[in-house]
This record gives structure tokens, C-alpha cells and sequence, in this order.
């Protein structure tokens, strides 16, 4: 009996370990998503930019 009672407290500490560790993950890569996004708009909006400086020469 005691040994099932220390199975279920390590799974219950390691699915709580899990859900921290994978909040962690998740919120570098969102932040890391938004920052590709700044970045990708910053050069598409660049790429326009030349687009209609080259036009008007």
C-alpha cells in the first residue's frame, strides 16, 4: 500500500512539474513568435518602401 500511495504522489508532482515546465516553453515561443512577426513586418514594410522609391526614379 505504501509504495502505491508514493507512486501517485510522484505522478501528480511530475504532471504539476510538467504543466510549469510547458507554460514556460510556451510563453518563450509566443514571445519569440511575436518578435518574428515585429520583424517580418518591419521588412516587408522596407521592401514596399524601396518598391515605391524605385518606382518614382
Amino acid at each position: 500500500m505504501g509504495v502505491k500511495n508514493d507512486n501517485v504522489l510522484f505522478v501528480i508532482l511530475a504532471i504539476i512539474g510538467g504543466i510549469i515546465v510547458l507554460g514556460f516553453v510556451l510563453k518563450v515561443a509566443f514571445k519569440l513568435i511575436g518578435l518574428a512577426i515585429v520583424i517580418g513586418l518591419a521588412v516587408v514594410g522596407y521592401m514596399l518602401l524601396q518598391k515605391m522609391v524605385g518606382k518614382g526614379r
